[in-house]
Order: C-alpha cells, then structure tokens, then sequence
C-alpha cells in the first residue's frame, strides 16, 4: 500500500501563509502552465499512469502534468512541503499530520482504500499476532506500515513496546525477511507479492482487511493551487474519473500499464489489484463529504494519533474540501 505514504518524523515542513479560501468558482478550462504532481510505486495511484498512458491529461485541457516518481514517503512529503510539488498522492493519515502541522494543504479526492494490499507477512514459524512478542518487526515509521502494525498489536492486546521494532523502508522490509533478518515484514503492494513469490513460506498474518477503512490514498492539492488554479483541480478529478471508467472496462489492460509503471508484471499482483478498492467520482460525491468525512476520518485520526504520527489535533473540516467533487 495507502503506499503513499505516511508523515515521517523528520519532515522539514516550510509553512507558507495561510490562504482563506472561499468556495472556488471552477473555471470551465485550467488555468495555463504546467501541474507537478507526487506519486510513489502504489497500486492505488495507478489511474494516473493510465491518463498518462492514454494522453488523457491533455483531453481534459491540462496541457502539462508531470507526474513525477518518488521512493519514500519522507521525500515526496518533504517535496510537498517545500512547494516543489502542486499536489500529491498520499496516505490519509498522512494528509492528516500535515495539516495538523500547518502544511497548507487539502484533500480533494479520495482515490482508494487497501483491503490486503497493506499487511503484515510473517514466516510459518509465527502463525498468530501473540506469537510476535519479543520478536522484530520490519516496517516504515510514520507511514501505513506503521498506522497497520498498531491497529495489529492493538487487536491483540499488545503495544510497540511487545516486539523489536526494525524500522527500514517499505521496500526493504519484505527483503529483510526473506533473507530471514526479521521475525515478520509489514509493507505494501507490489512489495508483498514480490516476498511471497521469492519465498513460499512467508504468509499474510494481517492485513487492511482486518480492520476496514484504516489504510486509504487521498488527493491533496496546496491551498495555493485550490484558489488560483481552480480549473487545473477540476481538470485532474475529471481526468482520474475517466481513467478509472476505462480501467474498470479494460481491466487486465490496465493493470499491464499500471504494474509496468510501478515496476511489476500484472501477473504477479493479480491478487494485489484484487486487494485494492478505486473510487470514483460518483462516489466521492456520496461519501468525501459525508462517510468519509464523519467516520473514516475519526478511525484514522485515533490510529495515528496512537501510534504517536499526530500529535496536535486536527478535525475534518481542515483537512478535506469536497467543493470540487461536488461541483463536477
């Protein structure tokens, strides 16, 4: 997963003055210049390498969108925050702790929710979460691994404070147990599949199933770019709808373009993609402004903030505006 993807510990923010911002008028046609936009190798951003693939960016008037790749979750934040980037696709909670640290930003979409595209392998020897006492755990602070790892421990009745925490990037971790240097790995696709294949031992203990709505991907755009470029916002939600309208009638396809961007062959994360639910603009209109909103918020908020990934408080009405969605 997301994976992302999370608010590292040492994210420099630069804050920008704050923007009031009254409701957008959403301009029948973005506004001129090009559009920088963060992505990181996630299954649940892969609508955006089929826009791209299908020159789908410019039909709907955005003449420049440069979709530019990342590793970790602490540089594509990093990079938000500095302003290098217009808008990025990240976790969450993630969203969540930037805002709680007065990063200028909003969500604008929610783009997908992991169902066991973020989850926690362990090798046979360990078959239940108690059996993690004591054990090292390889996973990537302040990132989803991180929010996933808690809610797990949490279900069990255990803390952090049970097992040997190993933190390491969301790439590495599947590798690190593989190669046997952990007790168990919590990571996100296309990571997971990539350590079951290599080793046929290693099994899913826990995953975003377990605890549904906790690990989602949302769109956030600086509040600069919400007010003065309305029309690029409407551009890009419009452009990640059609994708995923295509996606959803050219499946297989699709998922070929999206494995390839993020490094993968669709073969091997047939059962990734099958763990990853895409929404679409219908259906952020039914639920950004609502469900979202009111409860998924709320879960998410709880699980970060104990898992110490924020620390200020910060309420929904500051992180999400749902007036583009609800205008297209």
């Amino acid at each position: 997963m997301i994976s992302y993807r999370a608010l590292q510990k040492n994210l420099v923010v630069t804050l920008c003055s704050g923007l009031l911002l009254t409701s957008p008028s959403f301009a029948a046609t973005p506004e001129p210049g090009p559009l920088k936009m963060g992505v990181e190798p996630w299954l649940g951003y892969g609508q955006w390498h089929v826009a791209n693939h299908y020159g789908m960016f410019k039909k709907h008037g955005l003449k420049q969108v440069d979709v530019i790749n990342f590793a970790e979750d602490k540089d594509i934040n990093a990079a938000l925050a500095s302003g290098q980037l217009d808008a990025a696709n990240i976790a969450t909670h993630t969203a969540m702790g930037m805002i709680a640290a007065g990063l200028p930003v909003k969500v604008v979409l929610l783009l997908d929710q992991s169902k066991t595209a973020d989850a926690m392998l362990t090798s046979s020897a360990i078959t239940n979460l108690k059996d993690l006492k004591g054990k090292s755990v390889a996973y990537e602070e302040g990132t989803t691994s991180d929010i996933l790892l808690h809610s797990a421990l949490t279900s069990a009745g255990m803390t952090i404070k049970d097992i040997k925490p190993v933190p390491m990037p969301a790439s590495s971790a599947g590798t690190a147990l593989i190669a046997k240097r952990v007790d168990a790995a919590v990571t996100y696709e296309p990571y997971l599949s990539v350590a079951i294949k290599n080793d046929p031992s290693v099994h899913m203990l826990y995953s975003g199933q377990n605890d549904p709505g906790l690990i989602s991907d949302v769109l956030v755009v600086r509040d600069e770019v919400l007010k003065n470029r309305p029309g690029q916002v409407a551009a890009l939600i419009a452009t990640w709808d059609e994708a995923l309208n295509h996606y959803n009638s050219n499946t297989q396809t699709d998922r070929a373009i999206i494995a390839k961007a993020v490094g993968a062959s669709a073969g091997e994360l047939n059962s990734a993609f099958d763990g990853v639910k895409y929404y679409t603009l219908a259906e952020n209109k039914q639920v950004l402004g609502h469900q979202f909103s009111n409860e998924t918020f709320q879960h998410v908020l709880q699980a970060a903030t104990a898992a110490g990934i924020i620390t200020t408080p910060v309420t929904a009405a500051q992180v999400i505006d749902a007036d583009v969605v609800n205008a297209e």
